[in-house]
């Protein structure tokens, strides 16, 4: 069966980034996305993704902030992939603490061009792993 993701990024750049990754894989399919966590919000509700890739630097509602409300209305799953959550730093142990199932830093700041060839692998992995799917 395969899963439903949603991408969630204030740069459009990164989002379109994110969904070339993600939709490589046959066993996921991008159902949405959003670039603020306010929007996130709204979509879930009609999206019911089984996974959620989320940024925390955004405008109108964070990434942090949307974490703890998502938490409260959906099942999904979610996983931080960010520029301020680097390995090891106090916002990965936070987002960690707030039910993130994994977080992943941007390679090379907030509009990370290379994420695909530096982190792609390393993002698939970790969706498959963490929506239970065989690698």
């Amino acid at each position: 069966m395969t899963k439903r993701v949603m991408v969630v990024d204030d740069s459009m750049i990164m989002r379109t980034l994110l969904k070339d990754i993600v939709s490589a894989d046959t066993d996921l399919n991008i159902v949405g996305d959003a670039s603020d966590g306010e929007m996130a919000l709204k979509k879930v509700k009609e999206l019911k993704p089984d996974l959620i890739l989320l940024d925390i630097e955004m405008p109108k509602m964070n990434g942090v902030e949307c974490l703890k409300r998502l938490k409260l209305m959906s099942p999904a799953k979610v996983i931080i992939i960010s520029s301020v959550a680097q390995a090891g730093s106090k916002m990965a142990s936070d987002v960690r603490s707030l039910g993130a199932a994994d977080v992943i830093p941007k390679p090379s700041g907030a509009t990370s061009l290379d994420i695909k060839a530096k982190k792609g692998h390393e993002i698939t992995k970790t969706v498959r792993k963490v929506l239970g799917l065989a690698s």
